[in-house]
């Protein structure tokens, strides 16, 4: 019986997922990932705990299940996309922390970029200039990291998203690939040739030789050297993590989409070989890659399950993430309360970076419970938000929503979802769909399945919320909503 393995590394854990032939999750694992804030804004994380921490999942699944790496028919790699890393070709060190997605530092230097380029790098890229992606990531290390500017241009340093730097590691520095999904997401590639962009790469002043080579998200990539798992086990599949997610719902066709509710969330619409033209800041990305160039449209919420995260870590109003759907659901509405959990700024349709968190509303008769609901709400809003700038960009109604990701499992945040949407959300039966879509990727180019077709029919709904909410309801709430986001971004 032939075996899979996901990596699936987040922005808060790396996680090891092990599948059968027949898609079926059989056992995941799952290590920490920390990230330390030096700065207002700046958020990093220790590339080599990221590496340690996924090795460490890999064979915790394979001890805890006796399987023997020389069973796994190939290995499928997702990861927490723009996330930067640049380090030394020849040792393999990190020149510099991992600079995650969520970091704000070249704010400025992307507002000041965005009035003199932004429309011939939206043209290139699909993409907003933001610093959300990841050239200004690469600019700024090599402009404050000494001599790294001078080493880059030497050919010795190497740049990579977390799926690169982890290939490489396994590979032990022979392979340094990527895939269509995580390039499209660095604003260097352009999504129309397929390549690196060479305008965008004098633009930002990164050299070619730092960039990864671009291959599809299903094929053949690398044997992972023997010694970290056992064996050695081919590498057959990549895609940053919305995409894998994508894929992972069997969104194979156009007009399907998905959201994952994860430390940020992320809904993305498929839209086949055409690529998606929005009026409404929409981002238009690559689509994991089977058989030739597929696109999607996007829209990104940076903190959604982040603010549960800080209701617990920060704020101790939960002792435990799970705790949050029975508190909200404690209280019979919001109270007039509403929190924007723009720690890192808006994102879509936004794109503000001075937005700055906000709770409004608050009278003495607010209790914690309001505060839990308010922010439990406002992943639906912000939802909501992009759901709409895809209708009115595609002209198309969503009627119904695949979720997926850990928020997803929270039966009040879906249910207040399908209310505040005014549409179907379809829980599938395994939330970790992420996983299940570097699973199905390498899968495919492994042989273990012939077709997408074929993996479309071990897609199972597990649970199916219908909205329930008056339109008055919905949007008085709307509308309160609205005046939150206005004040947050005064």
């Amino acid at each position: 019986m032939p075996y899979l393995i996901a990596l699936d590394e987040g922005t808060t854990s790396a996680r090891t997922v092990l599948y059968n032939e027949r898609g079926e999750r059989l056992a995941m694992e799952s290590r920490p990932i920390a990230s330390v804030y030096p700065q207002p804004g700046w958020v990093e994380q220790d590339p080599m705990r990221i590496w340690s921490a996924q090795m460490e999942s890999a064979r915790a699944v394979l001890d805890r299940t006796g399987i023997s790496a020389s069973a796994l028919a190939g290995i499928g790699v997702t990861n927490q996309r723009e996330t930067a890393i640049v380090w030394d070709r020849a040792t393999g060190e990190p020149v510099y922390p991992a600079i995650v997605w969520q970091c704000r530092r070249t704010a400025q230097a992307c507002a000041e970029l965005a009035a003199s380029h932004g429309d011939r790098i939206t043209a290139r890229t699909g993409l907003v200039v933001d610093p959300y992606f990841s050239a200004s990531k690469i600019h700024w290390i090599l402009e404050n990291v000494p001599s790294a500017r001078e080493r880059a241009r030497a050919g010795d340093l190497l740049f990579g998203t977390v799926d690169a730097w982890l290939i490489w590691k396994l590979t032990d520095g022979a392979v340094h690939a990527t895939d269509p999904s995580n390039a499209s997401r660095t604003m260097l590639f352009n999504i129309e040739t397929g390549d690196w962009d060479d305008e965008l790469l004098s633009l930002f002043d990164v050299p070619r030789s730092m960039l990864p080579r671009v291959l599809p998200s299903s094929s053949f990539i690398a044997y992972a050297a023997g010694g970290h798992l056992g064996a050695a086990v081919p590498v057959t599949g990549i895609a940053g993590d919305q995409q894998a997610a994508l894929f992972g719902q069997a969104c194979f066709r156009p007009g399907l989409s998905k959201n994952t509710y994860g430390t940020g969330c992320f809904c993305l619409l498929h839209t086949g070989g055409t690529r998606p033209i929005s009026r409404n800041r929409m981002l238009a990305t690559r689509a994991a890659e089977v058989d030739g160039a597929q696109f999607a449209m996007e829209g990104s919420v940076f903190t959604a399950g982040a603010a549960v995260q800080w209701l617990r870590d920060r704020m101790g109003l939960i002792a435990h993430a799970s705790e949050s759907e029975a508190i909200a659901s404690a209280v019979s509405g919001n109270a007039g309360v509403y929190m924007v959990p723009a720690f890192a700024g808006l994102g879509a349709p936004h794109w503000d970076p001075s937005a700055r968190g906000t709770i409004t509303g608050i009278t003495a008769g607010v209790t914690s419970a309001h505060i839990v609901r308010a922010t439990l709400e406002s992943i639906a809003y912000q939802t909501r938000e992009i759901i709409e700038a895809m209708e009115s960009d595609s002209g198309e109604r969503v009627t119904e929503l695949r979720v997926d990701g850990g928020a997803s499992a929270n039966n009040f945040l879906m249910q207040f979802q399908a209310g505040i949407l005014g549409a179907r959300i379809v829980r599938p039966a395994d939330i970790e769909t992420t996983a299940l879509g570097a699973a199905y990727l390498a899968g495919l180019a492994a042989g273990v399945w012939k077709s997408t077709g074929e993996l479309e029919s071990f897609w199972r709904a597990g649970r199916v919320f219908e909205p329930a909410m008056s339109q008055d309801e919905r949007e008085r709430l709307w509308e309160g909503w609205n005046t939150a986001v206005r004040k947050c971004r005064a």
